[in-house]
């Protein structure tokens, strides 16, 4: 089938351009000599991590214990756990998770290391952790120079045992340009450098070193310092990464096949996609390079102006020979965010329709606690 054929909208997954940027972060990190660890919230997809796997990715890194899950589920067995676990029902969870896989926890406090420990019985294994740094994004993290501090305060939980650091760049995504992006880049690996060497000085192993962002990845990869890659987006790209220079828009995997519904002003078109399948950000930390919620992608004269739930406004500048019936191709402004709102991608090459892939480690996608 042609794509243009299918109703709309739908989700669609060039799989030439996929493909090509699956080989290619593994080709980066291979060249350099360290593993690559996909952050999977991007894709939620079994189907996509299976093929990064074969790729050469060495495990996992995942933003919610149901991707987590789902994964160990389908026996992928080395993970990785973004942020830090709290409450009851999330650390059973977890536990749980590590009795099926290799897990890898991430901690930047005393209080969700002290509830985690006391979680654990005697006949728990040991679990791995790396402690968080901020280098930039003031999310999670401690500053570089208090890792030592923290591991110090952590070191009498005997069942955890430290294994390195991590970060999170993602001040990169407000950027002006491709000088913010290396700006942010030099800011993550001198976080990096400076804990990893406060952690050694004080006798604490530093095994693994990780760290992950698409814009930043090659620069990251090339640092010396970096031993796991972690970056998510670049299965996908997207137009907050073609903003910023990353990459043109033919690199673009993911788009939303949609119709134009009405053209009520000669300035305007309405299409079939809305909020529910556009998202309404400006990229996963804002990004003031992003005009509208899309790229329409070989249109250059259309912007997606304005969504509603359902619906989309597309503003007109200059001629256009489409009319109201015509499909067009509209790459999300965020395509994590995108995928997360369908449960099936339909696979394609050169516009011939090949398979779908579902979108199947979707949050709340199972009851996970019984009710009664």
């Amino acid at each position: 089938m042609k794509i243009n054929d299918l109703a709309t909208p739908s989700f669609l997954l060039d799989l030439d351009v996929f493909e090509a940027n699956v080989r290619d972060m593994a080709g980066l990190c291979a060249r350099a000599g360290i593993e690559l660890w996909p952050m999977v919230k991007t894709h939620k997809s079994t189907a996509i991590a299976r093929r990064q796997k074969d790729a050469g990715a060495a495990g996992f890194l995942t933003g919610t214990l149901d991707e987590a899950e789902q994964l160990a589920a389908a026996g992928f067995a080395d993970l990785m756990l973004a942020y830090p676990v709290a409450g009851r029902a999330n650390l059973g969870r977890a536990l749980a998770l590590a009795r099926q896989a290799r897990v890898t926890f991430s901690l930047d406090g005393a209080e969700a290391a002290r509830a985690l420990a006391d979680a654990l019985t005697d006949d728990s294994p040991d679990l791995d952790y790396l402690i968080i740094i901020d280098s930039g994004l003031h999310r999670f993290g401690v500053p570089p120079r208090q890792a030592a501090g923290l591991a110090a305060a952590l070191s009498g939980h005997k069942k955890l045992k430290l294994r390195g650091v991590a970060t999170h760049p993602g001040q990169v995504y407000g950027a002006s340009g491709p000088g913010g992006v290396a700006a942010a880049a030099a800011e993550e690996i001198a976080a990096l450098t400076q804990a990893r060497e406060e952690l050694l000085a004080h006798g604490y192993p530093v095994d693994i070193v990780a760290t992950g962002s698409t814009p930043t990845a090659s620069l990251a990869a090339a640092s010396g310092v970096v031993t796991a890659l972690r970056p998510g987006n670049y299965v996908f790209h997207d137009n907050t990464q073609v903003a910023l220079g990353v990459v043109p828009p033919e690199r673009c995997a993911l788009a939303v096949l949609v119709t134009i519904l009405s053209r009520p002003r000669p300035d305007t078109f309405i299409i079939d996609a809305g909020s529910k399948c556009l998202g309404l950000d400006k990229g996963a930390h804002g990004s003031a390079l992003l005009a509208g919620y899309g790229l329409v992608a070989g249109h250059p004269g259309l912007t997606v102006a304005g969504l509603s739930e359902e619906v989309g406004r597309i503003a007109i500048t200059g001629d256009t020979g489409l009319a109201v019936g015509d499909k067009i191709a509209i790459i999300p402004n965020h395509a994590c965010a995108a995928a997360n709102m369908t449960s099936w991608l339909v696979g394609h090459r050169r516009g011939e329709t090949e398979c779908a892939i579902a979108v199947d480690m979707r949050g709340n996608a199972r009851l996970r606690t019984p009710l009664a």
